[in-house]
């Protein structure tokens, strides 16, 4: 995917929402390679931000982000920690 993305930059003119398209399924199979640790997370992020730049650097604009749901502890966001029951006892005796 990432071989093909190159390519749809360099070759044959290609129209810019195929261009975006293909970037964008580049990036999804590079983060899924992350996820099941077939490669480096900071690798994985490496090449996709040399995609980006390669995209931006034609005058593309750049594909707007996937919104997925959070999925396990990393991706949810913090819960609000409990107030404690009991008031805070400094400098009383």
């Amino acid at each position: 995917m990432v071989v093909k993305a190159r390519r749809s930059f360099t070759e044959s003119p290609v129209a810019e929402a195929d261009r975006a398209a293909v970037t964008v399924d580049a990036i999804r199979a590079l983060d899924r390679a992350a996820a099941k640790g077939i490669v480096h997370r900071n690798n994985a992020a490496r090449r996709k931000s040399r995609l980006m730049r390669q995209l931006v650097k034609l005058g593309v604009p750049a594909p707007a982000p996937a919104r997925t749901a959070a999925k396990g502890k990393k991706g949810a966001a913090a819960a609000p920690a409990p107030a404690s029951a009991k008031p805070d006892k400094k400098g009383k005796k």
